[in-house]
């Protein structure tokens, strides 16, 4: 593969309204990846799922700016209750994405806002 081929960029963020897929491909208590193309860039996301509600996320640790899962899907801790970097042990609360153990106590991942809308889930316009 070329470098050209491999240097493709990244961007931070997602316009309001891109339809992600049904809410049911992400069982209650887990979370999913997310991976867009948008333009010539890639967006690096992830979606928590806790009841009818989503959480979304820039895939990006505060800490090291690698992506939290080593595994596809895998944010969750075993119990599901927190957000874990697979790399180093933070941990960060599904609702706020505060860091609350682990080598970067007190940042916070970098919010994706999403929304479940009849039954799917869908990017949604960041807060005022």
């Amino acid at each position: 593969m070329s470098e050209e081929a491999s240097a493709v960029a990244r961007i931070w963020s997602t316009r309001a309204g891109i339809n992600l897929g049904p809410l049911d491909l992400i069982p209650d208590g887990k979370a999913r990846n997310y991976v867009l193309q948008i333009g010539e860039a890639r967006f690096h996301g992830f979606v928590v799922r806790k009841g009818e509600a989503v959480f979304g996320y820039v895939d990006r640790c505060p800490h090291a700016g690698l992506p939290l899962a080593q595994e596809l899907d895998r944010y969750l801790t075993p119990d599901g209750d927190l957000i874990m970097c697979s790399w180093h042990g933070a941990v960060f609360t599904v609702e706020e994405g505060t860091c609350v153990g682990g080598p970067c106590v007190g940042a916070r991942l970098s919010p994706w806002p999403v929304e479940a809308l009849d039954g799917r889930v869908v990017t949604a316009a960041p807060p005022p």
